[in-house]
């Protein structure tokens, strides 16, 4: 039996929630790398188990994976979270649309991987948010992303196994190592060339993300790209229904009339069509 989720956001709900099935094998194994590092993971637990009355406000298709998992922090950094409490429209979320059409997965002041919503309350693919505000595809929806997350997970505490560092030293090499294995990928950290002094050799022999070059979307307009069924407003559609992981959207360069602030995203196909709309 799922424990009912209280809700102050007017949730669209006509979609079915992501099936428990579908993600037990992964969740299964998030939760066995926490007990088997119980020393630097930390599972936080969902509305089934938790014995705290809990402030988020997640959209009720993620209820029975937030029964099991609320989120994980790793050296007590948070790297999964899965019950946001505040939500906000500044920073990585300027351009996005109304907190009902997305939902972060993690977020530091400058940066954020949200999950996006559809109009009928299905979650779909799943975006990092990096400082100059573009969009790029981390995966292609929920599960996904767990497997992946559950793989960097895996390799940075190999990593950590075998350092020294303690306290404070050794949450910056946690940092430093799921940047690394996960982040970097789409948070537009990849192609960073900053020296690596004071970088500790467990991070930067971890077999980390590499470089690659990266797929930009052109953003065009709605006469050129997308379904037929944009929202009014549309001034501008960038199509990612083929494009792959990584795959850019450079929103604030989009070639639109006025200030690229003042307009916001929507999103189709899952996800996968984003819709430049005017404020």
């Amino acid at each position: 039996m799922t424990t009912p989720m209280n809700s102050s956001l007017p949730w669209p709900t006509e979609a079915p929630a992501i099936p428990l099935l579908s993600v037990r094998p992964v969740l299964d194994r998030i939760a066995s790398l926490a007990r088997t590092h119980e020393q630097d993971v930390t599972l936080v637990p969902g509305f089934a188990t938790n014995e705290e009355e809990l402030a988020a406000d997640p959209p009720p298709a993620l209820e029975q994976i937030l029964d099991e998992l609320g989120g994980i922090e790793l050296c007590g950094h948070p790297v999964l979270n899965l019950l946001i409490e505040d939500r906000t429209d500044v920073g990585p979320y300027t351009l996005l649309g109304s907190a009902t059409t997305f939902y972060p997965l993690y977020e530091t002041p400058d940066a954020a991987v949200i999950l996006t919503i559809d109009d009928d309350g299905a979650p779909g693919a799943i975006y990092g948010i990096g400082e100059d505000l573009a969009l790029q595809l981390a995966a292609a929806d929920l599960p996904s992303y767990l497997e992946r997350f559950a793989d960097a997970l895996e390799a940075s505490l190999a990593a950590l196994g075998e350092a020294p560092e303690e306290g404070e030293a050794r949450t910056e090499l946690a940092e430093q190592l799921m940047d690394q294995h996960l982040f970097a990928a789409f948070l537009g950290e990849a192609d960073d060339d900053e020296d690596d002094a004071g970088v500790s050799p467990y991070a930067a022999d971890s077999g980390a993300v590499t470089s690659a070059e990266t797929t930009t979307v052109p953003v065009q307009s709605p006469s050129a790209a997308g379904p037929g069924d944009l929202p009014e407003g549309t001034i501008a559609v960038a199509d990612l229904r083929q494009a792959p992981l990584g795959a850019r959207v450079e929103l604030i360069d989009a070639d639109v009339p006025g200030d690229p602030l003042d307009l916001h995203v929507a999103w189709r196909e899952r996800g996968r069509v984003v819709a430049l709309l005017t404020a």
